[in-house]
């Protein structure tokens, strides 16, 4: 895969607004070849580890490493499925339960092709970005989080 430097940041301080997705997709309203869209909200959840409750997440990440791979994957989905648009959003710092810290937003004419390359970016992006989440519990106390 090429080398370029992406030309914007896939990252978010804090959590992931509603009204962040929102005005993602409505600045789409104006492409009228797309016929549908698709998107995956990663929301951070309350696992119970070890008998502790998660309340939030650390999000860490070597960025430029991590940009260079959200690249590729983006590079990749548009060469294996016939997109319009295709957006991807991480979450840096905390970011409690119950909010989001992933946001992947696929266009493209048909929808069969939006289900598809969703799935495929979403499990592409868990198992190849350096983005890395510490787990911080109810008693402050941390455990690394394994992408599942």
């Amino acid at each position: 895969m090429a080398t370029t430097k992406p030309k914007k940041s896939s990252f978010i301080q804090g959590a992931i607004t509603s009204d962040f997705i929102g005005n993602a997709i409505a600045k789409h309203q104006s492409k009228t070849t797309i016929g549908a869209h698709n998107i995956f909200l990663g929301q951070v959840r309350a696992d119970v580890i070890d008998g502790k409750t998660v309340v939030a997440i650390e999000y860490s990440a070597y960025e430029e490493m991590a940009e260079q791979t959200f690249y590729e994957i983006r590079e990749a989905a548009f060469t294996k499925y016939e997109l319009s648009c295709l957006h991807i959003y991480h979450s840096l710092g905390t970011v409690k339960t119950g909010e989001i810290c992933l946001f992947v937003f696929v266009s493209a004419p048909r929808r069969k092709v939006v289900y598809e390359a969703l799935e495929f970016l979403v499990e592409e992006i868990k198992e190849k970005t350096a983005v890395f989440g510490k787990e911080i519990m109810e008693d402050e106390s941390y455990t690394w989080k394994e992408n599942s």
